[in-house]
């Protein structure tokens, strides 16, 4: 740039630039440290997700590996380092497939009719451990079928359900299908089932023998009501299996010690249902014996990030040194993702720490550095080269450098205040990037699912959106929230519209009071699942906010407890009671049973196939606001579950944002649309 010219002034984000966003993540690194591969997810010009795979290696170049019409999945070097295992949905169903590690055709591994879920490599590179699903009268050597045509009106049969547990908003009525284990020989592809048809199964992993597979699997009388996971051993000579743990708790992401004599876990003993903190395991199976390596340490491990940009980025489960000292885990402490080290004995040690979101992790073979992807609100999302001595960072990959350098994005500056009992509550203020010095900008107020979730330090389109939309915006942890000790996450069970409302007001009063560019009489409120319930609770509560916008919400508990898929548990967990125990008790937590007192205009966001809060919650809120006579809408968005604002067809994420600024637009600025 010569001196006459002027840097390009940067542009506020728009909700179309949701379709530019681009999500590296699950970086794996060769054997031998000289390369890594990993992932990068974008939304191509048909509005369609795609992923495919990269290489980088250690002279600093990152090459496009994979390409298509697809999605390319957890790339995973063989032992030897010769081949690259992935995902794919290449064929239609999401399958195993091979690649040279050098380049060239990928080769298609398994065509098992319901496709595969996930694999792992064995030791010597010889089979891989698959996980699919079967029908009632299905086989393991049924192929992958064409999808079929839409069922004739004649051909219509009823659905006999008997199971309590018979639909799930991730996969829909599930029809009686089972999850099955494989062995799969990488030279002939010839596959062996090794497990009976369970009613779910969780993490697996091979020991470093390749003589045991260990995975986590539902073995109770009652799968439906009774919800520990066990971990089973498999000796793959003999198939005689052994359970661990015999009910004693739910665990998942299992890792082998290099020596195979002890397996770690990330889990829980149900202590607080599902607000327990997950801790850190290590069993050794010859011993029979188990320790808690984090019993003392009041966080929880693993990513309880919410957020629009990387919510499906699979984090990694514990990582072991290579001299099997300890190991490497991710835990979510007060807005942050970070990387610890966990000795078998000894304090635990900071890694990789920091006000950022590490959701993506490989350890190098030497131990020396890792490949970190990380985001951070104003940093959409990298890989990172890391050194694990002094901490310094290298920026591997550019993603979204274009966008980057023609948006300006909202910082988010993160504070805290006191509830209404005294409980500190941490929350951030992002302040719209245009605002005029002396000028006042509206307020919306964002609240997460969960709730057993945690906002924090990542990257977050929604949010950003809003600000550049000339809106200030406030986001909390309330209590509930992960992040801040298992007493803080446990309160609000028992509790929904008690003390965490407290929380959520108390936080609107003290950015108020501490930041001179919020309007105060213009303010606005928005959630989704959890943060709609608190939104359909707040309006019937306070007459403070001009506009709210409720999102995949709960308004009634005591039809939520028959009509979702987690309602017959999930309702007793945090609220407290079944419908036949105590009834007046899940009203009296029921926004609707306020209707009366709604007269703040709502927008009501609900998907049609949302299972996890279905749509008759938005319906009934919606029919009882207009017979009131009350402002009010209905959007409801066809095909898309309880995760449309994360994983959605990406067209219709792009309506949602639409109508969420609209409606704020015209009841906080006066706009007309």
């Amino acid at each position: 740039m010569n001196n006459n010219e002027q840097p390009t002034k940067r542009r506020g984000i728009t909700a179309e630039d949701l379709l530019r966003l681009r999500s590296v993540r699950d970086p794996h690194y060769a054997p031998d440290g000289t390369r890594a591969v990993f992932v990068e997810k974008s939304i191509d010009e048909e509005n369609q997700y795609r992923s495919h795979l990269s290489m980088w290696t250690e002279d600093g170049a990152v090459r496009p590996w994979t390409f298509g019409r697809c999605r390319d999945t957890k790339p995973r070097f063989s032992p030897d380092g010769e081949t690259i295992a992935f995902l794919s949905d290449r064929s239609g169903r999401t399958q195993l497939w091979l690649l040279p590690a050098n380049g060239g055709e990928a080769r298609q591994l398994t065509f098992f009719k319901n496709g595969v879920r996930d694999y792992v490599w064995s030791p010597d590179g010889t089979f891989l451990i698959a996980l699919t699903t079967l029908g009632d009268d299905e086989t393991i050597e049924d192929r992958e079928e064409p999808e079929k045509a839409e069922v004739k009106r004649a051909d219509l049969k009823p659905r006999v359900v008997e199971r309590l547990y018979y639909k799930s908003d991730a996969s829909g009525f599930l029809d009686g299908k089972r999850a099955v284990l494989t062995r799969i020989d990488v030279l002939s592809g010839k596959s062996e089932a090794l497990t009976g048809r369970e009613e779910e199964i969780g993490s697996f992993a091979v020991s470093p023998t390749g003589r045991t597979l260990a995975f986590v699997a539902n073995r109770n009388e009652d799968p439906d009501t009774t919800f520990t996971r066990d971990i089973v051993l498999l000796d793959l000579e003999s198939k005689a299996e052994t359970n661990l743990t015999n009910g004693c708790g739910t665990f998942a992401s299992l890792a082998w010690s290099p020596d195979g004599t002890k397996l770690a876990a990330i889990g829980h003993d149900l202590a607080y249902l599902g607000a327990t903190l997950h801790r850190l395991y290590v069993f050794e199976p010859e011993r029979g014996t188990k320790r808690v390596l984090t019993a003392d340490w009041d966080v929880h491990l693993g990513d309880a990030m919410v957020g629009d940009t990387h919510a499906d980025a699979k984090g990694p489960g514990p990582i072991w040194a290579s001299d099997g000292s300890g190991l490497y885990v991710t835990a979510s402490e007060r807005g942050r993702v970070n990387l610890y080290f966990v000795p078998l004995d000894g304090p635990i040690v900071p890694v990789i720490e920091g006000n950022f979101h590490l959701y993506g992790l490989a350890i190098h073979p030497s131990e020396q550095q890792a490949i970190a992807a990380m985001s951070e609100p104003t940093v959409i999302g990298d890989l990172y080269i890391i050194s694990l001595e002094d901490g310094t960072k290298t920026r591997l990959t550019r993603a979204n450098e274009a966008l980057e350098h023609e948006v300006a994005f909202a910082a988010a500056e993160p504070f805290t205040y006191r509830s209404a009992d005294g409980l500190e509550i941490q929350g951030w203020i992002m302040k719209p990037p245009e605002l005029d010095e002396g000028e006042k900008a509206p307020l919306v107020v964002e609240i997460h699912g969960g709730p057993h979730a945690m906002y924090g330090f990542t990257f977050f389109h929604e949010l950003q959106l809003l600000a550049s939309s000339g809106y200030a915006v406030l986001f909390t942890n309330p209590r509930g929230s992960h992040g801040y000790g298992q007493s803080f996450v446990n309160a609000v069970r028992g509790d929904y519209g008690g003390m965490d409302y407290e929380d959520i007001m108390a936080g609107v009063d003290a950015a108020i009071s501490k930041f001179d560019f919020i309007d105060k009489e213009r303010l606005g409120v928005t959630g989704g699942s959890y943060g709609g319930f608190m939104t359909n609770w707040i309006v019937g509560h306070t007459d403070r906010f001009k506009a709210a916008v409720t999102q995949r919400s709960i308004s009634n508990w005591l039809s939520f407890s028959g009509v979702s898929d987690i309602g017959y548990f999930f309702t007793k967990w945090e609220v407290g009671c079944d419908v036949w125990e105590d009834a007046e008790r899940l009203w009296h937590h029921s926004p609707l049973k306020y209707v009366k007192h709604m007269r703040t205009p709502l927008l009501i966001l609900h998907s049609e196939r949302d299972y996890r809060c279905p749509i008759e919650q938005a319906e009934q809120l919606f029919v009882a606001l207009k017979q009131l006579g009350r402002e009010t809408k209905l959007v409801r968005f066809p095909d898309a579950n309880h995760d449309l604002s994360r994983t959605g067809n990406p067209a219709l994420r792009l309506e949602r944002l639409r109508h969420i600024v609209d409606w704020f637009d015209r009841y906080l600025k006066g706009a007309s649309h």
